[in-house]
């Protein structure tokens, strides 16, 4: 399971575009810092208040002081700034982060986005993700395909919304969808799953991209 997260974290970071402003949700999400070029420039954000994280540090090298919105031990780069939530929620709200990386529960075939509640199950609550998801330029999905076999990846969510019509892509462990106006298009498979198999693991509608290629692993 961890090598499938990696391999997930891995290609999202393949997303990241030289100077972008990018936050990344717990959990998974939170792998693809591991994974920049060492020549790009990313400004990773997070919501309680920081521009400027690096990669998560080594073992023993925690730092107490510095720790993320997932309470998460991080690191800092050279240049790195620090600030209040309600400036962070600023930033995010005024549309100045160009991708946000989240994990979900479900997601839908019209891009709605349910990450933040199982009625009956205590969570934390919603967090940063309603407002990343409205405020950031591209949202990408990154989550394993099915949970224990059962289907991620809908029609239509059954489980509270975080936001509608929000989600742009999806990473999976089995290929990279895109979320278009037509609906789902899967445009990259991983080469150990066939077509059938992504079918049968989806609910939901996709379509197979005329240029279907293999996922970068």
């Amino acid at each position: 399971m961890a090598d499938v997260k990696e391999m997930i974290a891995k290609r999202v970071a393949k997303e990241l575009k030289d100077g972008d402003v990018v936050n990344l949700g717990i959990g998974l999400p939170t792998k693809v810092a591991n994974y920049i070029p060492d020549d790009y420039d990313i400004t990773f954000q997070s919501e309680n208040g920081f521009l400027g994280l690096g990669p998560a540090p080594e073992k023993g090298q925690e730092d107490v002081d510095l720790i993320n919105a997932g309470a998460q031990y991080v690191t800092i780069k050279s240049g790195a700034s620090f600030f209040d939530s309600a400036t962070s929620f600023g930033i995010i709200r005024g549309h100045h982060v160009d991708i946000t990386v989240l994990g979900a529960l479900q997601v839908d075939e019209e891009g709605n986005l349910a990450n933040w509640i199982i009625p009956g199950v205590m969570l934390p609550g919603m967090g940063g993700a309603m407002d990343l998801v409205v405020g950031a330029k591209k949202v990408i999905i990154a989550m394993q395909h099915t949970n224990k076999g059962k289907h991620k990846i809908l029609k239509k969510c059954t489980l509270p919304y975080t936001a509608l019509r929000v989600v742009d892509m999806i990473v999976t462990e089995m290929g990279v969808i895109e979320v278009t106006p037509s609906g789902l298009v899967l445009t990259e498979i991983n080469s150990d799953y066939s077509i059938d198999q992504v079918m049968e693991a989806t609910e939901a509608t996709i379509m197979v991209s005329s240029k279907l290629k293999e996922m970068t692993k």
